[in-house]
């Protein structure tokens, strides 16, 4: 069971609808329908065979419609998946919906004006037909039958009356122009010419004498004389008065008894001109077998002629459905060409272009007008994407970080120097708004002014930032240099020369000082009485606070003219041992723990001041874990790592004091300490001890509360400034350090 299948009351899915789309559900009805129409139409065909009568023009009609509208909707449907199937091997857009839709469109156009056409053919027919085969064509043929018998009749008459008149004439004046003579023949003749006669003969008939010619104009050929005049002839026209008649196409002959002669017989014959009364008799002849055999033939005619109607009808749709294929096809070819090449060029494809068109239509206008785009947009593209390339090459090499913003504050463009110095964090900046990469930033776009300095809350630790604001109407872009650690070193700077005055000032007086004190003890002190300590107690105390103020002189000097560090190549395992020994006998109640991997990991490094530094930050350990209010014993641990892959060294000092203070930042400054008895100046020589060495130093808070201080050096670059004495030490420093360097890192 497919998982979109429909369901029906019940919950159960039909199958049938899950298999078959709605198209071909339309293609099996129409096809059921059609053959339901075609065994139907045999049927009443058959009925109507039987019965030898004709099907009425609408019933004729209705199933001429109804077997020609599922046959013409099936050719539709069938050119409908042909052109469906076109358009998918042309792997044309949009499932071929256009392709399909003009097929449909053009065989509907064409086909419903062919069924109206054949309908309308069909019931004529059909009218016709029955016409013909009805009862008042057959009552008008007879009459016309009738009317030119009647005609002909009416002509035959005629010639009857001249005969007898004749004949009445002849009879009447028989005494006065006696039959044989040649009065009675010049009577004869001048009858037989003013009754416009071609022949007369008088002839008698005494039955065994036979035939006995008197008298004769014109005489006919004897044999046709003899074959029209026969001796039953004249035996039946002696039992009645009526006269024989007989014609021919061209001739007319009667022969009558002549009235008072009973044994005497008139013959007449003439030449008659009836070619219109003989040719519309054949005329009427000849239709009226041929109405006999349409009325014989109507049935089977009606079968035929709706039979060739549906034939050519079905030929006539079947070829336009081809005609809208090829038509079609013709016309969505290029659209399709079209369609593609678009949905290419908004994937990013300009170099795409359509075939050259071989007409000069719209559809080809617009292929030359597509091309001439495409190949513009990717000319300008190429540009674009150049200067593009080549902006982002400068702002990727500049150190300062530059935003691109719209009006709404959106991020267009930022660099990876920006991305850095805001500490943004995952997923590209580009497209958010400003808030969130930088809420001081924002904020400082609220104000009128160009140019400022902030302070920013980095994840790591707050930075210092110069902004730059330039304007226009499209957005603002914001340029700005992280000068933490410039303002950093200025403070440093400007602490040193102070540190170098005052050890020059103090320096000078404490040795006389001191020297003072002492000789006042030992000249006075013999001279006090045991009892008053005063005097010795005020003596050793100018003398402690002297050598307080020397100890004190003495950092001050070393955080002024901090000596050139040696490079040479040491064991870091040894050094802090050492720095971890120093202060595990003056505090047995803390524990000091060394981690480290073998004994053998070196460093091109100052021993003296490596040694320095990690006493210092002991120190600062063993004091953050003395400043708890609990009593608990503290541990100190050390751990020496190795990073083979970056060719590092790192030294981790984690403690479990009272952690960092909320101004961490400034740690580093000279002169900031949060001891009531510190110089601050412990943090600041080792993170100058750090940087001589071309490490980084970092702090941090420790899980589960204290502080963790990381220190990092880079073997390859301490490797390439061992010398042995020193000697090159400032041009290493004088090196431009490395992004990782110079970067700090959690």
């Amino acid at each position: 069971m497919s998982a979109d299948a429909v369901t029906i009351a019940g919950g159960k899915p039909r199958r049938w609808q899950s298999r078959l789309s709605w198209p071909a559900l339309i293609e099996i009805a129409v096809l059921v329908a059609a053959i339901v129409m075609g065994v139907a139409t045999y049927f009443i065909l058959d009925d109507s065979s039987t019965s030898q009568k004709l099907l009425s023009p609408g019933v004729a009609a209705l199933l001429l419609l109804g077997n020609l509208l599922p046959v013409a909707a099936l050719l539709v449907l069938i050119g409908r998946r042909v052109a469906k199937r076109r358009a998918a091997r042309a792997d044309a857009a949009g499932d071929g919906r256009l392709h399909v839709r003009l097929v449909a469109i053009f065989s509907l156009i064409a086909s419903v004006p062919i069924v109206l056409t054949v309908i309308a053919a069909s019931v004529m027919f059909q009218s016709v037909n029955q016409f013909w085969a009805s009862s008042k064509a057959e009552t008008a043929f007879n009459s016309t039958i009738a009317l030119v018998e009647d005609a002909q009749g009416q002509f035959i008459d005629r010639w009857v009356a001249e005969a007898r008149a004749m004949a009445t004439d002849l009879g009447d004046n028989r005494n006065a122009y006696p039959v044989g003579t040649e009065v009675g023949h010049n009577y004869l003749a001048r009858q037989t010419l003013y009754r416009n006669l071609s022949e007369a003969v008088l002839f008698t008939y005494e039955g065994k004498d036979g035939i006995n010619v008197v008298d004769v104009v014109n005489p006919p050929n004897e044999k046709s004389f003899s074959e029209r005049v026969t001796p039953q002839l004249l035996k039946l026209l002696s039992k009645q008065q009526n006269p024989a008649i007989n014609r021919t196409p061209d001739t007319i002959w009667i022969v009558i008894n002549v009235p008072d002669a009973p044994d005497l017989y008139l013959y007449i014959g003439t030449h008659v001109n009836a070619t219109f009364i003989n040719r519309q008799h054949l005329a009427a002849s000849d239709l009226i077998k041929e109405y006999r055999t349409l009325q014989e033939h109507s049935h089977a005619l009606q079968l035929k002629f709706n039979a060739a109607l549906f034939a050519v009808a079905v030929l006539i749709i079947a070829l336009t459905v081809w005609i809208a294929l090829a038509v079609a096809d013709r016309l969505v070819r290029p659209v399709n060409e079209l369609v593609g090449a678009a949905l290419r060029v908004s994937e990013g494809d300009l170099a795409v272009r359509v075939p050259e068109p071989r007409t000069r239509d719209e559809v080809g206008s617009l292929g030359t007008a597509f091309n001439v785009m495409t190949a513009r947009l990717e000319a300008q593209t190429t540009a674009l994407e150049s200067r593009r390339a080549l902006i982002e090459a400068v702002m990727s090499g500049v150190t300062a970080g530059v935003i691109s913003i719209d009006s709404d504050r959106t991020v267009q463009l930022v660099n990876s120097s920006a991305v850095a110095l805001l500490d943004s964090g995952g997923g590209d900046p580009v497209g958010r708004p400003l808030a969130a990469l930088s809420a001081e930033l924002d904020a400082l776009l609220d104000s009128d002014t160009r140019e400022a300095v902030i302070q920013v809350a980095a994840e790591r630790e707050p930075r210092t930032l110069a902004v730059k604001i330039t304007r226009d109407a499209a957005g603002q872009v914001l340029t700005f240099d992280d000068i933490t650690q410039q303002l950093l070193d200025q403070r440093r700077a400007a602490w040193s020369d102070v540190a170098r005055r005052i050890a020059h000032e103090i320096k000078n007086p404490l040795t006389p000082i001191q020297l003072a004190a002492e000789r006042l003890q030992r000249r006075y002190g013999k001279q006090i009485e045991a009892s008053d300590r005063t005097f010795q107690r005020l003596t050793e105390t100018i003398v402690r606070q002297v050598g307080d103020l020397r100890r004190m002189v003495d950092e001050f000097s070393s955080f002024a003219r901090m000596p050139k560090p040696v490079f040479r190549e040491e064991s870091l395992v040894d050094i802090g041992r050492q720095a971890l020994f120093l202060h595990e006998v003056a505090h047995s109640n803390i524990h000091f723990s060394f981690e480290h991997q073998g004994n053998a990991v070196m460093l091109v490094c100052d021993r003296r001041q490596i040694g320095q530094a990690l006493t210092n930050i002991v120190k600062n350990a063993v004091e953050a874990i003395e400043a708890r209010d609990d009593e608990a014993d503290g541990s100190v641990v050390m751990r020496l790592s190795e990073d083979a892959e970056h060719d590092s060294v790192t030294i981790e000092v984690a403690d479990d004091g009272v952690g960092l203070p909320i101004e961490r930042d400034r740690l580093v400054e000279p002169y900031m300490t949060t001891r009531s008895r510190g110089t601050g100046l412990g943090l600041a020589i080792v993170k100058k001890i750090v940087e001589e060495h071309l490490g980084t130093v970092t702090f941090t808070d420790r899980e589960g509360g204290g502080t963790k201080v990381t220190m990092t050096f880079d073997r390859a670059m301490l490797a390439a400034i061992d010398t042995g004495d020193g000697s090159d030490a400032d041009d290493a420093r004088d090196r431009p350090l490395p992004a990782l360097t110079r970067n700090r890192t959690p």
